[in-house]
């Protein structure tokens, strides 16, 4: 089927009030997620020896968060600086397009960086035989090619469909469910994907990390000497903390059943979309990156030679 809309653009219904607090504040999240993400990227390009498997993890979870905020943020600012809310029809879909792309790169980063801890702490002997930069690279540019396709894949989904009078999203972005319940044409194959395909891309990372930390944790406790167990957390505390915050809200925005999702948002919905979209990428870099001593060092040698 062939594209027959009859809708041109979409209207953003979220944060419509209180703009004179929400732009400082969204403002302020952007600017601090670009610092942050910029940061590891300057900080890992420019010293060799941070190029390695690990740090390579990183440079790639900061790409997929500069993707993530930049996908959403820049339109949500323009529509609370100057109250113009709505968005184009293309754009609509170039947005669903990039944030399934993020999201999922997201999510299966943190898995990596899982089985990265996993081989360290459960097999220290094998990590250099096993993780190596060919085979992350391998890992990544597979992730890299199965969440377009992913991606591309719910876009041409939602391509055929018809949209007719209602074209009011309650959301401060472009998203797959809201624009579901927007079409007035058969939507039973995009749930149906969204269920089977989309459900997996969340459930079987999460999975991962959950396997990889149950056997971390079985290792910790098997050691039972305090040096071991504040090394493991010292490893693992950060990462934690981003999986928890991610998984948390995603979870309980997407793996929903079709019949309780509906065309008004509420607004414990629209916080969690906040905190997975927004808040866990600016925070990631902040709370994992910038915590690395060797990051750390690296940034201090950059300025110290710019000052030069």
């Amino acid at each position: 089927m062939g594209n027959q809309t009859s809708t041109s653009e979409f209207l953003l219904l979220a944060f419509s009030s209180h703009r004179e607090i929400m732009f400082p504040l969204f403002l302020v999240l952007y600017l601090a997620a670009l610092l942050g993400n910029l940061l590891i990227l300057v900080a890992i390009g420019s010293d060799s020896h941070l190029h390695t498997p690990m740090y390579m993890l990183l440079v790639n979870l900061s790409l997929a968060d500069l993707f993530f905020t930049s996908t959403t943020m820049p339109r949500l600012l323009h529509a609370l600086m100057t109250g113009d809310r709505t968005i184009t029809y293309s754009a609509c879909l170039v947005q669903v397009f990039f944030f399934l792309l993020a999201g999922n790169v997201d999510s299966y980063v943190l898995a990596a960086m899982a089985w990265d801890r996993y081989v360290a702490i459960c097999r220290p002997l094998h990590y250099a035989t096993v993780v190596t930069l060919p085979h992350c690279a391998v890992l990544l540019g597979t992730v890299w090619m199965g969440t377009t396709l992913h991606a591309l894949l719910h876009t041409l989904l939602i391509f055929r469909l018809s949209f007719c009078s209602n074209h009011a999203l309650p959301h401060f972005y472009c998203d797959v469910y809201p624009l579901l319940q927007l079409a007035c044409s058969d939507t039973s194959l995009n749930f149906l994907v969204a269920l089977i395909e989309g459900g997996s891309t969340i459930l079987l990372p999460a999975a991962c990390i959950v396997i990889s930390y149950v056997y971390i944790g079985t290792a910790v406790y098997r050691v039972r000497a305090t040096g071991g167990v504040r090394k493991a957390l010292a490893t693992c505390g950060s990462h934690l903390c981003v999986v928890g915050l991610f998984y948390g809200t995603l979870v309980g925005v997407y793996l929903q059943p079709p019949g309780q999702l509906n065309t008004q948002i509420r607004d414990r919905d629209l916080v969690a979309t906040v905190m997975f979209s927004v808040v866990a990428p600016t925070l990631n870099p902040y709370i994992y990156s910038l915590q690395n001593r060797e990051i750390k060092e690296a940034l201090k040698r950059v300025f110290m030679v710019n000052r030069i």
